[in-house]
């Protein structure tokens, strides 16, 4: 595969290391798939900060600190190398939106761009070395340099950390946060658009997803990827398609990013706290106990309002529990907990196509 370009993540599963119990892990990286975990680009990110700070002269200083915003932006927006290289930070970086915008508008022959979340730590990071005086009188706001300099220290610090000089590349980091993003169940339609690639599934039959609804999503994972604070396994975003109001409770159908319909059931007193309306972007989440796994080859005839075919990837065995990870069509991957005399009974094998069901009563929604 060439420099800068990299293809999203596959969702099959690995047997690599099926030995090592992981259950806060909901993605399964396929073996050949080489790539730096998030503590070893934490690990690489210091390299980098250290190396910017070790020169004494002001302009390799200067010139240093623009590597590493290079590198950081890399690191947090998965861009390509020549897009990052392309970017002037006085006029592609919006502070208040907290984004960056690739593709450079200000030529007429491009006629794309995108807009990518990152965080408001970053942002603040980013404004603090421009407004610098060395840096701002020694580099400016381009990010413009050779492209083989800055692949070249990438190589240098990533084997200073003991890591293989082809997983330091600008392509290899920018693979790395894909991977990161998919572990922490990021929607493939916003992982493939934050990427910059095409997307014709972000538009569901039922309803339009937007690039600002888009962003919210991706904000949601930026600002709280490390913050997270609720135990719910299984996580979906999705638009109100229809509210149908009892007199106690409400039952609202959504659309997920993926084109699926999911159902709730809430209160009335909670569906007016919340603020919710059709077309409102929500987050649905669905404890991994209260998933249903069933093997069969048509759709079941069943209580529950959620269905949805899967392909197992990972199974953990416990002794009294096992956890069965399932691929849904949009790269989704749902965690069902069941008791280890379920597993025996459904006999479900790693690879193996299965149904994933859940009734409304255990989805929660949350708006942020």
């Amino acid at each position: 595969m060439p420099e800068d370009e990299v293809g999203t993540p596959a969702v099959t599963g690995s047997r690599k290391d099926s030995t090592l119990p992981n259950p806060a892990r909901i993605y399964s990286v396929p073996q050949d798939t080489a790539h730096l975990d998030s503590t070893q680009l934490a690990k690489l990110e210091q390299a980098f900060r250290v190396w910017s700070e070790a020169s004494p002269g002001r302009e390799v200083r200067a010139s240093r600190k623009r590597i590493l915003l290079i590198f950081l932006l890399i690191r947090y927006t998965g861009a390509r190398l020549h897009e990052v290289l392309a970017l002037d930070l006085a006029t592609d970086l919006d502070s208040s939106r907290h984004v960056v915008r690739f593709g450079n508008t200000r030529v007429p022959e491009r006629r794309s761009s995108r807009d990518v979340e990152i965080s408001a730590g970053l942002i603040a990071e980013i404004r603090t070395v421009c407004d610098d005086s060395g840096f701002r009188e020694t580099i400016g706001s381009s990010l413009k340099v050779d492209a083989g300099h800055v692949r070249r220290k990438c190589y240098e610090l990533a084997m200073k950390c003991g890591f293989a000089q082809e997983l330091g590349s600008p392509n290899a980091i920018r693979r790395a946060r894909a991977i990161e993003l998919m572990q922490s169940n990021v929607p493939l339609p916003v992982v493939q658009r934050i990427l910059g690639h095409s997307t014709p599934n972000l538009t569901a039959k039922l309803m339009e997803f937007s690039p600002e609804d888009i962003r919210q999503v991706a904000r949601h994972f930026i600002e709280k990827e490390s913050a997270r604070r609720t135990s719910a396994r299984n996580t979906f975003f999705g638009k109100i398609a229809e509210i149908r109001r009892g007199d106690i409770q409400s039952q609202v159908e959504l659309v997920t990013i993926g084109g699926d319909p999911l159902t709730t059931v809430i209160t009335n007193h909670s569906l007016e706290r919340l603020g919710l309306k059709v077309g409102s972007l929500v987050t649905a989440e669905v404890k991994a106990p209260w998933v249903m796994l069933l093997k069969a080859s048509a759709a079941p005839l069943c209580s529950a309002e959620n269905v949805f075919r899967g392909t197992v990837s990972r199974i953990l065995r416990g002794t009294l529990t096992t956890e069965f990870l399932v691929h849904i069509h949009d790269g989704t991957e749902l965690c069902a907990v069941v008791t280890e005399q379920s597993r025996r009974r459904l006999c479900i094998r790693e690879s193996e196509p299965v149904w994933v069901m859940f009734n409304s009563f255990a989805v929660v929604l949350h708006v942020d």
